[in-house]
């Protein structure tokens, strides 16, 4: 069976590039908003706090509502390489080798390539400087390493099924599709993660739980967590590493249309989509 990939079909290329369109009228509003709050500078404080207050309205309508997402989205992914780069970094000491190793650096490289993916979509990140609750011992002691990359990736995963119901909302079905594709690896992290403590079933959820109500409240739990509290001797900041990675298979949110019931699961000959925009399929639910 012949790989069905539509690479004359540009629908996620246009999704992707009308959503920037929308990002940029937002800041161009913002903008025009903040200008004429500044030119009304002798309203009295409550004058001008109510001006301010009517941009709400951005808050609470689509363009807006996707941009928090997306920027909430990428600093999520931030955090997550900041955790899998510094425990690479200390794997000696955590005592982590060998094939748990491997587990590591390829979670690392398939955040990396979650994060630039949402900077593709024009996320900024609120923060690149993070902390963990129990400092540096996250780095030195293997169980609370776990145990952080545990509740982050809950956390992450989490945010990304609460993210999957808002996009949709909004008719963004196809990005709908790809935060459940990310949550999907999030929630593989989490099992390795309990593969390298040795915690026996790996895979014990029947159902991801939803840790996160809505995605705007992800920035307070992380907080209240201990992740956003960098202080002098408890800073990590976020560094862009490699994906050049062998192993790490389909880079991009990919859909097949062939059959998976086939033994060649979507592949011709052999081969295995690369690193480009393989089916970009808009998908209606």
């Amino acid at each position: 069976m012949y790989l069905m990939r539509k690479n004359d079909d540009q629908s996620l290329d246009n999704a992707k590039t009308n959503l920037i369109e929308m990002i940029s009228a937002q800041r161009a509003r913002r903008t025009v908003l903040k200008g004429a709050v500044a030119g009304l500078a002798s309203l009295s404080a409550l004058g001008t706090n109510a001006l301010i207050g009517s941009g709400a309205v951005f808050a609470h309508g689509s363009r807006s509502k996707l941009q928090h997402i997306l920027d909430i989205a990428v600093t999520a992914e931030q955090l997550a390489v900041t955790i899998y780069s510094n425990g690479i970094a200390n794997a000696t000491t955590l005592g982590i080798s060998g094939d748990d190793l491997v587990y590591l650096q390829a979670a690392l490289v398939e955040e990396q390539i979650h994060e630039l993916f949402f900077e593709s979509w024009g996320a900024q990140p609120l923060t690149s400087t993070f902390s963990y609750p129990n400092g540096t011992s996250t780095f030195t002691d293997l169980s609370t390493f776990i145990a952080t990359q545990q509740q982050l990736e809950g956390y992450i995963a989490s945010a990304y099924l609460a993210g999957i119901a808002e996009v949709a909302a909004i008719d963004q079905y196809r990005l709908a599709q790809i935060l459940a594709q990310i949550a999907c690896i999030e929630s593989e992290h989490r099992v390795l993660g309990r593969i390298i403590i040795g915690s026996s079933p790996a895979n014990n959820y029947a159902y991801a739980p939803v840790l996160i109500k809505q995605v705007e409240d992800v920035p307070s739990v992380l907080s209240s967590a201990g992740y956003l509290s960098p202080t002098s001797n408890n800073t990590y900041m976020y560094v862009q590493v490699s994906t050049n990675y062998p192993g790490t298979e389909y880079r991009t949110p990919y859909i097949t249309t062939s059959n998976p019931n086939s033994n060649n699961w979507g592949y011709s000959n052999g081969s295995q989509p690369d690193s480009g925009d393989g089916a970009a399929v808009r998908v209606k639910f």
